[in-house]
Order: C-alpha cells, then structure tokens, then sequence
C-alpha cells in the first residue's frame, strides 16, 4: 500500500463511520450542503439547529487540526485569484443547492440509503468530471 493509500483509506472509513453514525443518531443525512444551508438560513441555538454549528465548527478544527501537525496547507496555495475562488464557491453552492446536495451528500449518503436519484446525480458528476479531463487533456 503506497504512502498517500492508507490515509485516504482511514478518512473514507471515517466519513462513511460518521455518516453512519449521524443517520443512526439524528436521523439525518450528512450532506454538507444542505448542513451549511440550514445553519445560515435557519440559524437556531436549540439543539434542533445548534448540532450544523458543532458539525461545521468539526469539519474547519479537523482541517486546521491537520495544518497544525503536518505543516501543510489544505489545500494547497491557490494559483488563482481570490475573486476567483469566492466565484468559483458560489457556483458551487448554488450548483449543490439546484441539484438537491453535494456530490459526498449523493455519492456516500444517497448510494449508501439505496436512492436512485442520488445513483443518478453521482453517475452525472462522474461522468462530468470525465468529459472535464478528456477535453481539458485534449486541448494540450
């Protein structure tokens, strides 16, 4: 197993432990779009809402976390400019919000309940990104 394997290995077994784990303890899916999106459009301290701030509060200390131990940017620096990157962001939230979730939403919890439409959303996105790099390659 090479170096870069087993940490991808343990962070699969670790989103797929968590969202087993929310789904078994809130009954929730753990898409992180609709997560975000409900704590910014329907912020709430009770436990009902609170439970998105600690989820996304999580995900940014276990990144910085990461930073802190391996002395590395996630991700790495950017190339390109900030205005492109908040741009890029935007699209992608409004992109997740159109299509009904993210592609870890469809691809880890969706697949994972047996839902046909996610099945669909995540053959699309592949099959997106695929087209992407074919065209992308071909232009070199």
């Amino acid at each position: 197993m090479s170096g870069m394997a087993l940490p991808a290995l343990a962070g699969g077994l670790l989103i797929g432990l968590s969202a087993v784990l929310m789904m078994a303890w809130l009954g929730r899916v753990a898409g992180i779009s609709g997560i975000v999106w409900r704590a910014v459009s329907q912020p709430s301290l009770n436990f009902g809402g609170a439970w998105r701030i600690f989820f996304i509060a999580g995900l940014l200390s276990g990144t910085w976390l990461v930073h802190q131990l391996t002395e590395r940017a996630f991700p790495e620096s950017p190339e390109s400019s900030t205005w492109i990157i908040v741009l890029a962001g935007l699209l992608v939230g409004f992109g997740a919000r159109l299509g009904g979730g993210c592609t870890s939403g469809h691809g880890v919890c969706g697949i994972g309940r047996l839902s046909l439409r996610s099945l669909v959303a995540t053959s699309v996105f592949v099959l997106a990104a695929m087209l992407t790099v074919f065209i992308m390659m071909a232009g070199r």
